[in-house]
């Protein structure tokens, strides 16, 4: 399965992360050990919501639309 994630930092609650993985568990693991450079320093975070596919081209979709404009905004308002 193919994973769009979203995080929420526990330290700055200002701060969120959108990503996508196959190990779910395991990504977030790395987040929260600082293994990260652009988001070490926000740790730790929260698993806020998460999306699974069977196609890694959905995933990768959903993970683009959610990062930008109109998805990002749905997001904002319904996850964080």
């Amino acid at each position: 399965m193919y994973h769009v994630y979203l995080l929420k930092s526990l330290k700055n609650s200002s701060k969120t992360y959108i990503g996508f993985t196959t190990n779910l568990n395991k990504r977030i693991q790395a987040h929260n050990y600082g293994e990260s450079e652009h988001r070490k320093q926000d740790k730790p975070w929260k698993l806020v919501f998460y999306l699974a596919f069977e196609s890694k081209q959905k995933a990768l979709n959903f993970e683009r639309y959610i990062k930008a404009g109109s998805g990002y905004a749905f997001a904002k308002k319904r996850f964080w």
